[in-house]
């Protein structure tokens, strides 16, 4: 008898292969078999009219202090995400110093929360607490920087450049599955890519994919996608362009440019890109960004968390101050940015090496609605509503193929011997309900989630905290 049977379900691999009808049996934390007609299981699932497909891999998360903090993860188990790739933007928990931190790493950590002096300390903090979703560890460059720097707003010295690939190489044997940067904000905006590239120079032997938010993603895209793509062949690694997208009015209708030269640049090296679907962002509240959106709300503020989900310009009037002025006084702080293209994001989506990442930031109190309703709207809006791809295709670019792109060998495939994370939706139904307005809510469609062998979610429950530390090879 297995420990899990699911029945009659449509069964959609995570390959790209067409859907067929399968039954799914589950052992401990493995798939052990794939057909019809399989022995009794001591829980059993009627799948029948549902999709029953790999677990969600989110490819880009910042969900590196809920893990410890809120191990439940609702907004992710709740929409079919079994595992989370963490640690993105140049932004870690570990290694952090004590004291203040550059945005925005002072949006991952405040008063009273976890901070870890070393970054192994994170990962066995994940390794002794559970949680709903597994984890995949990237280890921050602005983390870095901020613990061997005096201040991060200079470029680095040689000296602090090899204290940094040390600290480097350390975590990566340790665990970590890669090193993200965040060029485009001021922690590491002055990095040069000499600086990136030594720092990051033991992925070329201890092995890990370098991300980056890259330095520019509106005049100075095309630079900065040469930039990532020198810095992928120097190191000799995978490497992957974060929440790929062009923002800004005058920017509209270049992801044609983009996406062709990132074509080209495949076929000579490894490069990778994940999105999200939705044409307004998310990150830390600045005037600048503020000037080139055309609409801005807060979606937090520490010292008035009462202007959470208030428009930027609206609040200025109101309180009789200049943007940049309300900026300031609402530190540290983020918010909500509208300034892409609606084509531009379906282009980047339909692309098809494009993984689907949320970016979403929790722990807010009106975070952008990604962090609840990425995978759902991707599934439904997108494929189903829109047409841009196929459901296979669908669920591919949020499963087999983020597995590949990050390594994770046993996982995004629904194969035996595989590990049992899966989720059972309805095609007909899945779709987002998390709105700008209201972004705290669970979608639709999304029925059953499983991970590592046991049920994490039954019909609208939040079940096992069953996830864990995927450990590097």
């Amino acid at each position: 008898m297995y420990d899990l049977v699911i029945r009659h379900g449509t069964l959609i691999d995570g390959t790209a292969a067409i859907r067929r009808t399968a039954d799914v049996a589950v052992q401990d934390d493995r798939i052990v078999e794939v057909g019809t007609g399989l022995a009794r299981g001591r829980e059993e699932i009627d799948a029948s009219g549902r999709i029953v497909a790999p677990g969600f891999i989110d490819a880009h998360t910042h969900d590196d202090l809920a893990l410890l903090v809120e191990p439940s993860l609702r907004p992710k188990i709740s929409q079919g995400v079994t595992t989370c790739v963490c640690g993105n933007c140049g932004v870690s928990l570990g290694p952090l110093p004590p004291g203040d931190l550059p945005e925005p790493l002072n949006l991952l950590s405040g008063p009273g929360l976890p901070r870890f002096g070393k970054a192994a300390d994170y990962l066995q903090a994940l390794r002794e607490q559970p949680a709903a979703v597994n984890s995949v560890p990237l280890l921050g460059h602005s983390a870095l920087r901020a613990t061997v720097m005096d201040r991060t707003d200079r470029t680095a010295s040689a000296r602090e450049i090899e204290a940094m690939r040390q600290l480097a190489e350390d975590a990566l044997r340790a665990g970590y599955h890669g090193i993200s940067t965040g060029l485009f904000y001021a922690s590491a905006s002055q990095a040069t890519t000499e600086e990136v590239i030594g720092v990051c120079a033991p992925l070329s032997t201890v092995g890990g994919v370098y991300c980056t938010h890259m330095r520019d993603e509106s005049a100075g895209v095309m630079a900065s996608i040469e930039e990532t793509a020198r810095i992928g062949r120097a190191l000799g690694v995978r490497a992957i362009i974060s929440h790929h997208k062009v923002a800004g009015l005058p920017h509209h209708g270049r992801t044609v440019q983009t996406l062709e030269r990132i074509q080209e640049l495949q076929t000579q090296q490894d490069l990778a890109l994940d999105a999200y679907p939705y044409t307004a962002s998310s990150t830390v509240l600045t005037a600048g960004r503020v000037a080139t959106a055309e609409r801005t709300f807060v979606t937090t503020s520490g010292p008035h968390p009462e202007v959470a989900g208030r428009d930027v310009h609206e609040l200025a009037r109101e309180w009789g101050l200049s943007v940049e002025a309300l900026c300031e006084r609402l530190q540290p702080a983020g918010a909500v940015y509208f300034s892409m293209a609606e084509a531009d994001v379906e282009r980047v989506l339909a692309y098809p090496s494009t993984m689907i990442g949320s970016d979403g930031i929790p722990l807010q109190a009106r975070p952008h609605p990604r962090l609840w309703g990425t995978f759902p709207r991707v599934l439904g809006h997108y494929c189903r509503d829109r047409g841009l791809f196929s459901l296979e295709t669908a669920v591919h670019k949020m499963t087999g193929l983020t597995a590949q792109r990050f390594g994770l060998a046993d996982r995004g495939v629904i194969a035996s011997g595989k590990a049992a994370d899966l989720v059972i939706f309805d095609a007909d139904e899945v779709a987002d309900r998390a709105t700008f307005e209201d972004p705290n809510q669970d979608s639709a469609g999304v029925d059953w989630v499983v991970v590592n062998g046991q049920v994490a979610w039954r019909q609208g429950e939040p079940g096992a905290l069953a996830g864990r530390l995927l450990e590097r090879p």
